[in-house]
């Protein structure tokens, strides 16, 4: 191939990848660094970036003197800690249920498979709120079952409990990855396991579950991303309330940005965010050798 050739080869892969380049760079890096710029200042929203004046750490050394950050941030731990397991858990066990042979089991996949479509939207917060409102669906079936109502947006331990029920209630898409990876398990195991008397719970333990193990890790580290920034939920549900029970850091970032204008000290927030996510999913990764299980790795092992 001639020179010329190889240059024209090379500027139109270069045009072709130019519309990819060029929004990375104005919408994500451009933004990356400049709230990091901003973090550093005490920018204010309805001012010009021109009057903002360089603060240094300050926005970061003064966060931890703030009883609502510090408030926020152990909801937030409160909150992926515990649904990120509940939801694994509940879309691992409807997965291996619809995993298996029947008939119809399409129509059930689908209708599973709906709640993760509709359920981060705003509309179905909408409908959330007024489902566990004090006269909503909930109390109603309440009622009519003999028991009393209860007020699960007006308690901090009933409200985080409904923000945690609509995460849950959003664990399509982790079956879906369940079932494919359940999918891609041999059968020929399976019918080995049987002729060795192994029972279905034996199987799951001995067989299923560590070589599932790698579409666990992928499901972990997207749930721990995913409930790290939720928004959605506590902000029209319950709008962090009552007594900052679910005043996630999102929520704070979003308040202290657009509510109270403090955009540097919003964008400290953000990046101690982003630093918290990061360190998890580090930590993830560095754990994987311990628990995650490859087959080419037991190939390889057996092949010596």
């Amino acid at each position: 191939m001639s020179g010329a050739s190889i240059y024209a080869s090379r500027r139109a892969g270069s045009l072709y990848i130019a519309p990819f380049a060029i929004g990375f760079l104005l919408f994500t890096a451009f933004p990356f660094v400049a709230s990091f710029i901003l973090s550093l200042t005490d920018a204010r929203l309805q001012d010009q970036l021109g009057d903002a004046h360089f603060i240094g750490w300050h926005n970061y050394a003064g966060m931890w003197a703030d009883a609502t950050f510090r408030k926020s941030l152990g909801v937030t731990f409160f909150y992926v800690f515990v649904t990120v397991p509940l939801k694994l858990a509940f879309a691992l066990l409807i997965a291996v249920v619809l995993n298996f042979k029947l008939r119809g089991i399409g129509l059930f996949r689908t209708a599973f498979y709906l709640p993760s479509i509709l359920g981060g939207s705003v509309a179905i917060a909408v409908v959330w709120r007024f489902v566990f409102a004090s006269d909503g669906l909930v109390n109603q079936f309440l009622h009519g079952a003999g028991f009393g109502g209860i007020n699960w947006l007006g308690e901090p331990s009933t409200a985080m409990f409904s923000i945690i029920l609509l995460r849950l209630w959003q664990f399509g898409s982790a079956m879906v990855v369940f079932l494919a990876g359940l999918k891609a398990i041999p059968e020929d195991l399976y019918e080995a396991a049987d002729l060795d008397g192994a029972s279905r719970l034996r199987q799951f333990w001995m067989i299923t579950l560590p070589l599932l193990t790698p579409v666990l890790f992928f499901n972990f580290i997207m749930q721990i991303v995913q409930a790290f920034q939720e928004f959605n939920g506590p902000y029209i549900i319950t709008g962090g309330g009552p007594m900052k029970s679910t005043y996630l850091l999102p929520l704070m970032i979003y308040e202290e940005a657009f509510k109270y204008f403090n955009l540097g000290y919003s964008s400290a927030l953000s990046w101690v965010l982003f630093v918290i996510i990061a360190l998890f999913t580090a930590l993830a990764f560095w754990s994987q050798r311990f628990w995650v299980f490859y087959a080419q790795e037991r190939d390889n092992k057996g092949g010596h």
